[in-house]
């Protein structure tokens, strides 16, 4: 079956400003209560005509978004570096799909023994992580020599998102997309 799971980026910066609403003739203390400090604050509220007049130079922390390059791994961590083919179906209303990727001879069996056992696949991109865990191992004379992954799409909206991941893993690998 598979997941959609979503990375969200967040830090102790972004979470210790936050925007003060004004009133008229008063004026706001907010008072982060911080994980590394065991100080207790309390707001404050003071008339703003006993307050002396000064410039502070408060920066608001900037949300820095990182572009993450698509890949796809089968052990956490390790990158696969072979390219695969990849097949799509939908269905005819256009309300769920399935892809079926295919390795051959990939680069993760020269280092499952090394880093860990295979324990999905794992399509990484900026937005966050598609997994499957419907993946199967072709054997030649007892030695790997493929695998196959299938990712499941139930919704429109699952699609989109698998789409909008191919396609960055597209333009990253050189891959283009052919109507069969």
């Amino acid at each position: 079956m598979a997941t959609l799971r979503f990375v969200a980026f967040s830090s102790p910066i972004s979470q210790c400003y936050n925007q003060p609403r004004s009133l008229p003739g008063t004026t706001f203390a907010i008072v982060h209560h911080g994980l590394q400090s065991s100080f207790r604050g309390q707001a404050l509220r003071m008339p703003s005509q006993h307050l002396t007049t000064q410039r502070q130079n408060t920066r608001m922390p900037r949300l820095t978004a990182m572009m993450v390059t698509p890949k796809i791994q089968f052990i956490q961590g390790t990158d696969e570096q072979t390219i695969p083919d990849v097949k799509l179906t939908k269905s005819r209303d256009g309300t769920n799909g399935m892809a079926i990727f295919k390795f051959d001879e990939p680069s993760v069996f020269d280092s499952s023994g090394e880093v860990g056992d295979i324990t999905g696949f794992y399509m990484i991109d900026e937005e966050g992580v598609l997994q499957s865990v419907d993946v199967s191992a072709k054997f030649v004379n007892g030695k790997p020599a493929g695998i196959e992954a299938k990712y499941v799409m139930r919704t429109p909206r699952d699609w989109d998102r698998f789409m909008r991941f191919m396609e960055r893993y597209a333009n990253a690998n050189g891959l283009q997309f052919v109507k069969s």
